[in-house]
């Protein structure tokens, strides 16, 4: 059944929506001040419906791609398209209620998404839209790219990167608009949008980088490069089999080596931050510094990333890095960097 064709604008069922299909991301929310809270809690979701739409295995590529460019024109000022259009188009793909995961619960809710942010102010819709819709077009020509395999089979450094930015560097760049509107000075500004693509590379790639045993199983997705595992001898089916576990190892180890590459200028996007519009120092060292944990742990052990044990800090650190982020300024991210790249940052305070 079709939701309200009206709905009204909701803030508090979208702040809990972000808790729901992502505890890391809602630890950014939790700690940014508002209104900057609520815009980046709202473009989240909205990148999320589309993510949903990418993941889904249910779905055929041909519908996938039908539907993204649904919620594009849904999302378009431009277009005479609408959330209810998107939300009548996927419909019939939605599953039962009482199956429903978080995650399609917020592709349900998508009007009532749309109402809460088409009622933020202009100059949020402005910064926030384009990059959505790039993000959007990206995953839908990744579709296209691999609808004959069913699943996203990376080949190369290059396209890892490229899909990587459309995944996370479109949402480095929308974290940006939002925070150079108003009194902002060019150069700072400028800084930012330097290593604004950076900081969103990074975090996608630790994700790529430990999430291999998901990403295939649950959603039929290779990002380990085709290239890269060619030169360990095996290919992109077999990753997972145990007699090819080490070498399949050794390129979670370069995926994560590779992500590593952007820590610096990821370091100096946070730097270079604003603390406007209710932004934080917290909101963004926090999934900063765990990525730098979570790299450590991808060189301790990358064959964990190959099983259903998959690689992750343990929540002690994550206690610990929040309260440390809590109250560190700018001029602390490097020395916490540095500690946490070397062991476990609960350890390190012993």
């Amino acid at each position: 059944m079709m939701t309200d064709p009206s709905p009204e604008p909701d803030i508090a069922w979208c702040h809990e929506a972000v808790q729901d299909v992502s505890r890391t991301f809602a630890l950014t929310v939790e700690v940014l001040e508002e209104p900057m809270s609520s815009h980046i809690c709202l473009g989240y979701l909205l990148c999320r419906v589309a993510d949903t739409i990418e993941d889904a295995g249910h779905v055929s590529p041909e519908s996938q791609v039908k539907l993204l460019r649904t919620f594009d024109a849904a999302l378009d000022p431009a277009s005479n398209g609408t959330m209810n259009e998107f939300r009548a188009a996927v419909d019939g793909w939605l599953p039962p209620s009482a199956d429903r995961s978080a995650d399609w619960s917020v592709v349900a809710q998508s009007p009532t998404i749309w109402a809460t942010f088409t009622n933020q102010p202009e100059s949020v819709q402005t910064a926030v839209i384009p990059l959505v819709r790039e993000m959007v077009d990206g995953m839908a020509m990744f579709v296209e790219r691999y609808a004959d395999t069913g699943g996203l089979r990376i080949n190369d450094r290059s396209e890892l990167e490229q899909y990587c930015y459309y995944a996370a560097g479109t949402v480095g760049r929308l974290i940006t608009n939002l925070l150079t509107r108003g009194n902002v000075s060019q150069k700072r500004a400028q800084r930012l949008y330097d290593t604004a693509d950076e900081f969103g590379l990074l975090l996608q790639m630790v994700n790529v980088s430990k999430d291999v045993y998901d990403d295939y199983t649950e959603e039929n997705n290779v990002y380990l490069p085709a290239e890269w595992l060619a030169d360990e001898g095996i290919d992109q089916e077999s990753i997972l089999r145990t007699d090819n576990r080490e070498p399949a190892a050794n390129v979670v180890e370069r995926t994560a080596s590779y992500a590593g590459t952007f820590l610096d200028d990821a370091q100096t996007y946070i730097e270079a931050m604003p603390l406007t519009h209710g932004n934080t120092m917290a909101a963004w060292s926090i999934p900063y510094l765990l990525g730098v944990g979570t790299i450590r742990e991808l060189h301790t052990r990358p064959e964990d990333a190959l099983t259903e044990s998959g690689v992750k800090i343990s929540r002690r650190e994550v206690i610990a890095v929040m309260e440390a982020a809590s109250t560190a300024d700018r001029n602390a991210i490097a020395e916490l960097r540095k500690t946490i790249a070397h062991k476990p940052y609960h350890q390190a305070l012993n």
